[in-house]
């Protein structure tokens, strides 16, 4: 008789239960202290429970343009604007269409939301426009067509010491907020930076003869006057001028003007670009890459601006009309290419998103922008919990009454499955953006019947097992295969559904679809990694052990045929007397 091989286990059998939980407990108190070490100890709320603003945009076209306000070009700029708003860490942005005209725009309440309003009021084309003239943001002297400036009423009573002071705050690339003192590059070369020529002085570099000359004397008397400190002036600089005339523009933050040329390049023309902290220059810049044909144009006015000396070796970025900023060209470039400079994190961010999502089909206004209270998602959501502590209250009953001693296993396991959710939807929230509105609750409660039905199909196979005969550890163990091929193959169609259903849809059914995905894989985690050990272990206990009428697993009330072992003894015993 062959000897038994060594370290042979049972079919679904689990030698060591106590590790398997004790990997799932330090996966839960790991998560647990992430979530405290974080700051983040409750989930972030969407509009409808942490309130927001809704903001209205309305579509404006430019004249003789009147038809681009249509059905394509305005589901273009929803998925535009839901991308820059989303790109800024904001969460359950919804962005929908209203009517013909308008696009609605609801941001929660959050760290991020006042940017993001400020960025969806400033969504409309984006260009790249090479600069011809720069100066401080007032009124500036006028340059004459021989390139000598002429003094202006507002280049009396400074002296020479305090001019110079103002012109390196327009130009130094070490302000900050003084756009075009950046530097574009292509790989780790930084540009020189500019050279002051004097206050208040338009900076400008004497054109070949016979060079055509883009900035015409009309151009250069609203430069001369333009004061870009004013709010008012610095929103309507370049108003109603066409993309292929120049035109002067002023910086986001009003202390610097230009003269811009016809725009060369648009926005739809870059493929992405986002803000990256550069580890060998201890620097924040902003990386951009450009389609094919974005490319040939890129390289054609790269090519053309690096010969230049400043300023016009700048070309600028302009978003609705505005300098995002103006950095300088060092070299030709092509596909893709970097800006550097004196960027914070937060400008290079900023920069990034606006290149990436800023290049609309329209140009919009914004209409209204409304405060939305979350006193009735406050309501709706008590309702939801208290609908779905009912649910549970009801399916605990059910377990307490039909499986006696094996509920307690079932009420650890949700309360395990409860922690994992919760510490995980707190730290999705600053990680990814997931917000908790009403359909997610939804989903979290559809969740409890989902993870109690993985029980009860393992419950009932055990119950399989021990009406055939068999004792308690054995059956554990022999049960544990079946069960678990029906309850992946149940959480996989859960989770199918939930991932079809996040794919087809928008808004806040998305979050229905996500919690509900995220609670089918936990529930996967916790019948594994819980319910199972769990099961093992207290298989070993007398009370389970034994089968007590008060454990669920009574051999006598589950109708249990007599031991599989000694009928077979007998049929052993007594085939040979037959014969």
């Amino acid at each position: 008789m062959a000897a038994p091989k060594k370290g042979r286990r049972p079919a679904g059998g689990q030698g060591r239960p106590g590790r398997t939980l004790a990997l799932f407990l330090i996966a839960l108190v790991a998560l647990t202290g992430g979530m405290f070490a974080s700051g983040h100890t409750t989930p972030r709320l969407g509009i409808d429970l942490a309130g927001g603003t809704s903001i209205t945009l309305k579509a404006e076209a430019e004249k003789g343009k009147e038809d681009a306000v249509n059905e394509t070009n305005m589901n273009t700029a929803v998925g535009i604007i839901e991308r820059r708003v989303n790109g800024l860490g904001v969460s359950e942005a919804e962005v929908q269409t209203q009517g013909r005209e308008n696009i609605i725009v609801n941001i929660p309440k959050g760290t991020n939301s006042e940017q993001a309003r400020e960025q969806v009021g400033t969504t409309a084309q984006l260009y790249f426009r090479p600069v011809l003239t720069v100066a401080a943001g007032g009124p500036t002297t006028q340059p004459t067509p021989s390139g000598s400036p002429k003094p202006s009423a507002s280049g009396k009573g400074k002296d020479d010491k305090d001019a110079k002071k103002d012109e390196e705050k327009a130009t130094s690339p070490s302000a900050k907020s003084t756009p075009q003192g950046r530097a574009l590059t292509e790989g780790l070369k930084k540009a020189p930076s500019p050279t002051p020529s004097g206050s208040g002085k338009p900076s400008t570099t004497p054109k070949p003869s016979g060079a055509p000359d883009p900035a015409t004397a009309d151009l250069q008397k609203k430069f001369a006057t333009l004061n870009c400190s004013d709010k008012e002036q610095r929103s309507n600089a370049g108003k109603g001028v066409k993309d292929t005339e120049p035109t002067v523009a002023c910086s986001q933050t009003g202390d610097a003007k230009y003269i811009l040329g016809p725009a060369e390049v648009a926005g739809t023309d870059v493929d992405s670009a986002k803000g990256v902290f550069d580890q060998q220059r201890g620097m924040w810049i902003v990386q951009m890459d450009f389609t094919d044909g974005g490319s040939k144009k890129f390289q054609k006015i790269t090519g053309r601006l690096s010969t230049q000396a400043s300023p016009q070796n700048q070309f600028a970025i302009v978003l609705d009309g505005q300098v995002v900023s103006a950095p300088q060209v060092n070299q030709t470039l092509s596909a893709s290419a970097e800006i550097s400079g004196s960027f914070t994190q937060q400008e290079a961010q900023d920069l990034g998103n606006v290149l990436s999502y800023g290049a609309l089909p329209l140009s919009f206004k914004e209409q209204s922008a409304d405060t939305v209270s979350p006193a009735l998602g406050g309501e709706q959501l008590r309702a939801g919990l208290i609908a779905g502590a009912i649910g549970l209250a009801l399916v605990i009953i059910y377990l307490v009454v039909y499986y006696r001693g094996l509920s307690i296993i079932a009420i650890l396991s949700l309360l395990a499955s409860a922690a994992m959710t919760y510490t995980l939807m707190s730290l999705l929230g600053p990680a990814i953006g997931f917000a908790l509105n009403l359909p997610a609750v939804c989903g979290a409660i559809v969740a409890i019947g989902i993870t109690a039905d993985s029980f009860i199909v393992y419950f009932e196979r055990i119950r399989d097992e021990i009406r055939e005969g068999r004792t308690l550890r054995p059956a554990v163990e022999r049960a544990w295969p079946r069960a678990r091929r029906t309850i992946l193959v149940s959480d996989f169609v859960s989770f199918l559904a939930a991932a079809v259903l996040f794919i087809v849809t928008v808004g806040k059914v998305q979050g229905f679809a996500f919690t509900l995905g995220l609670t089918t894989l936990l529930d996967v985690v916790v019948v594994f990694l819980f319910t199972k050990p769990v099961m093992t272990l207290l298989a070993r206990t007398t009370f389970f052990g034994e089968g007590h009428p008060w454990s669920g697993l009574d051999p006598k009330r589950l109708g249990a045929k007599p031991p599989l072992r000694r009928s077979r003894r007998t049929s052993a015993t007594t085939d040979p007397k037959e014969a």
